[in-house]
């Protein structure tokens, strides 16, 4: 409860400083001539404009002095910009960009309504699109995993690829998260992409017909006498799925269980607490959250796993992120399991996404750090495998899976 009063507080905060201020610039106005403001009109043309001390006197008192420059900035905007009227929606949501960019965090942002809904609509589990988990805090749109079954994976596009170009045009320069929302878009049509990737000496093309996407959060199967789960994603009903396969899987008495989490770019915290004490006994600890204050959240796992006894091998790869490694982690510092495959991504920060009033989008803020039980931080590092099996190119090309084989060959002695 303390926490959704923190959080609500927070919404109200932005709110009022953001959105209030703005809305004070643009009532709070004078007629002023413009000779008087920009050279070369003549004397007399009048306009309406808000002062930057009119502006100003909307703003909270003891923030005036803080926010002079910035609403002197504003008005000069909207007095000498070539290019009139101006967007002050744009310009509104320009600002909250950059207030959160100062922060210097790559997992802190402002989605605008549109980016807010696509965000949401991914981890529902449905959305148009070429289907892959993407990064966009570096320098380009870069893939963390392709969907299973979707055009991303078809087109052959791997954990680590970086969009360079979209349909000839080079997007250098280019906020990724902008680059994200191009590359989204209706089922049917189709884009080209330029492919920066590791290993190939120069960029390539790939051409996608995006199409409508569903990701099934879970999908399993008996090989031989080895239950196998791979898990797609954390989203709404992931815990659900997970629980109506595990009840199948377990009537069959397998003699071991593979948890494979490799291209799963994450999603929900809650869910991976309930992904997790599927495998571990009730009252363990899950994972902590480290506040900036020295302050922790201790998650424990819940109780009634369906699958906390028996054997089991997790398969991690370079495309394994956030709460794939919270689950993997504790997994490791348990000797629960073994891990096996490559280093995972490394995202272990923990962002709350906070609606803003009047349907203006959200901000994506860095609350936290997450540790493992054993108080070990993946932020920027990862999770290294037990057993490190690599995936080649060539294995992809004969169709092979060795980190797969390298899991069955475990659990089978």
């Amino acid at each position: 409860m303390e926490k959704f009063i923190r959080y609500t507080l927070l919404t109200v905060f932005i709110g009022f400083l953001v959105l209030g201020a703005f809305a004070g610039g643009f009532v709070v106005g004078q007629v002023t001539p413009l000779s008087s403001l920009i050279p070369g009109l003549p004397p007399g043309t009048p306009r309406i404009v808000s002062t930057p001390q009119a502006a100003n006197e909307a703003t909270p008192q003891d923030l005036q002095t803080l926010f002079a420059p910035f609403w002197e900035a504003w008005e000069l905007v909207h007095t000498q910009y070539v290019d009139q009227p101006v967007d002050d929606t744009a310009l509104m949501r320009g600002a909250i960009r950059g207030m959160l960019g100062a922060l210097g965090d790559d997992h802190t942002s402002y989605m605008d309504p549109d980016e807010y809904k696509d965000a949401n609509a991914e981890l529902a589990g449905n959305y148009e699109g070429i289907g892959a988990y993407v990064d966009t805090t570096g320098d380009y749109l870069t893939i963390i995993s392709p969907i299973k079954g979707s055009p991303a994976e078809a087109a052959g596009l791997r954990a680590g690829d970086k969009i360079i170009a979209i349909d000839g045009e080079d997007v250098t320069g280019i906020n990724p998260e902008l680059v994200r929302k191009r590359v989204l878009g209706p089922a049917g049509t189709n884009i080209t992409l330029t492919i920066l990737r590791e290993g190939e000496e120069k960029p390539f093309d790939v051409t996608i017909t995006r199409a409508k996407i569903v990701v099934a959060s879970v999908e399993y199967e008996m090989k031989e006498d080895i239950a196998y789960v791979k898990l797609n994603t954390f989203g709404n009903t992931t815990g659900r799925e997970l629980k109506n396969a595990l009840r199948e899987l377990m009537a069959q008495n397998p003699k071991g269980l593979i948890l494979d989490l490799r291209n799963n770019g994450g999603g929900y915290l809650n869910t991976a607490v309930e992904v997790l004490s599927q495998f571990i006994k009730g009252g363990e600890i899950a994972l902590y959250e480290q506040y900036g204050d020295g302050r922790r959240d201790t998650f424990t796992t819940q109780g009634g796993g369906l699958a906390t006894d028996i054997p089991m091998v997790v398969l991690i790869n370079e495309g394994s992120a956030s709460a794939s490694e919270i689950v993997a982690g504790a997994l490791q510092d348990y000797q629960r399991a073994t891990l096996v495959g490559v280093k995972s991504y490394g995202k272990g920060s923990v962002q709350n996404w906070i609606p803003l009033n009047g349907e203006q989008g959200a901000v994506r803020i860095t609350v936290a750090k997450w540790l493992t039980p054993k108080e070990r931080t993946i932020h920027k590092t990862g999770l290294t495998p037990d057993v490190v099996v690599e995936l080649t190119k060539e294995d992809r090309d004969a169709q092979r899976d060795p980190q797969l084989e390298k899991a069955l060959e475990l659990l089978s002695k």
